[in-house]
């Protein structure tokens, strides 16, 4: 199978067999670590350091096949979304993301104020799929990289294995499972934990549901979240909305890790409902995936541009209850309460001055808040509604499909610290006129006023 059928095992999952061995390997000697001071479990909910619900919204990048499209991060940011799930190697089936790597990142995600979400692909359907690795090969990674992971408690989420348990014997998932969150633990790892269900990530035999107490009382910290895939075995409201209300009447969290909308030939995932009952409800999901699958149906953007989205993509970001109608950035990016948290470099107001039929004149003010000058810079932000760009003033746009990027006339190029801009512009438009959810800075998320 190509390298991104992998992450697509959900879809053919059903038609595999096998069967997983138990992880055998000792856990280091180390006292079980203490509930994670930033990112963490309450209640049924996630939490960050400060006690605020965070909701995620966001999709996944395979970073471990195209390491070189590190701009991804800072285009899925712009289009709005507050998490990015990243496809990482522990080595056992593809290479091995290095700690410099892993550390950078999440300095991708910091800069561009992403909750960073890290999953080890090569799980991906063990026992059913030969070439594929135990969850005690990933938890080694993870305890591999605990000195990358450290202090990134309030950032960083660990996804143990994706989707570790195909479809023969699907109870064998639980000794496994149970023993990588004990020896993750053990070795002094209090990030928040995700764990992904059994039968290709679709837990259609009711194994995750049926364990997730178990798995959790495992955990002595409590910080973990499970995670359910939704593909084509979901193609009904029905079976979209017990499922998860299985989960919130027991008070456990969940959140949906990978889910696709196109139909195929295993079936037409009811993708409106996971996005608007996950609203509801108040949980969170990740869509699959932002591009480059071997399957193209499933990209959210064609060739890696943001301002290519396909129908999918247009879904997942513009579509009602989609990202940019619900996404929340984080308040560790911006919260003055929370403790350590960093200065955003730049803010962004943008206002619309008057409108018409077909068009309207916008304004946005562009504010330096870092300590030192910004010079020849890059703004770039996606208009959600389709609007179009007719001329603009205090700098140089470029428009490709929703995403715009503007660099600085002379008299734009430098603002100095604490000092602003203001650029204004026409644009086309139809009758909804929606701001953009997010601004980038040469690649850095500003705050938005």
């Amino acid at each position: 199978m190509a390298r991104l059928t992998a992450g697509l095992a959900a879809l053919v999952g059903l038609v595999l067999a096998g069967a997983l061995c138990p992880a055998g390997a000792s856990a280091r000697e180390a006292a079980p670590p203490a509930a994670a001071p930033g990112l963490h479990i309450s209640g049924g909910r996630l939490l960050e350091g400060n006690g605020n619900d965070f909701v995620m919204r966001g999709v996944n990048h395979a970073h471990t096949w195209y390491p070189g499209r590190t701009g991804s991060f800072a285009d899925i940011k712009a289009l709005g979304a507050n998490t990015v799930r990243v496809v990482l190697s522990d080595g056992h089936r593809w290479t091995r993301d290095t700690p410099a790597d892993v550390a950078a990142v999440i300095e991708r995600c910091k800069a561009n104020r992403l909750i960073c979400v890290l999953e080890v692909h090569d799980t991906t359907g063990y026992g059913e799929d030969g070439a594929a690795g135990t969850l005690d090969h990933a938890a080694d990674y993870w305890i591999g990289l605990k000195d990358v992971l450290a202090g990134q408690e309030g950032h960083v989420i660990v996804n143990i294995g994706n989707e570790p348990w195909g479809n023969t014997d699907p109870a064998g998932w639980t000794a496994p499972t149970l023993a990588a969150v004990r020896k993750l633990r053990a070795a002094g790892l209090a990030h928040t934990l995700m764990v992904d269900a059994p039968n290709w990530g679709q837990d259609w035999q009711g194994v995750m549901k049926a364990q997730a107490r178990t798995v959790r009382d495992a955990d002595p910290t409590g910080n973990l979240i499970f995670s359910i895939h939704m593909y084509s075995v979901f193609d009904t409201a029905q079976k979209v909305t017990d499922y998860l209300d299985t989960f919130v009447a027991a008070g456990l969290p969940l959140v949906i890790g990978e889910f696709g909308g196109p139909a195929d030939q295993y079936g037409d995932p009811d993708e409106n409902t996971m996005i608007t009952a996950a609203q509801r409800r108040g949980l969170g999901w990740l869509a699959w995936s932002w591009s480059g699958n071997t399957d193209p149906v499933l990209d959210l953007a064609t060739g890696f541009d943001p301002g290519r989205l396909s129908a999918w993509g247009e879904r997942v970001f513009h579509g009602p209850d989609g990202i940019a109608a619900t996404s929340r950035e984080a308040t560790v990016y911006g919260d003055p309460g929370t403790p350590g948290t960093p200065a955003a470099a730049c803010s962004v107001a943008y206002r619309i001055v008057g409108e018409w039929p077909g068009g309207f004149q916008g304004e946005i003010t562009l504010r330096n808040t870092g300590t030192a000058p910004l010079h020849s810079w890059t703004l770039a932000f996606a208009f959600p509604d389709g609007q179009t760009l007719t001329n603009l003033w205090g700098g140089t746009p470029s428009q490709n499909g929703a995403a715009v990027r503007v660099t600085p006339a002379p008299y734009t190029a430098t603002i100095p610290a604490g000092g602003s801009v203001s650029l204004g512009f026409t644009a086309a438009k139809g009758t909804a006129n929606t701001a953009p959810a997010a601004f980038t800075l040469d690649g850095t998320a500003c705050a938005t006023t």
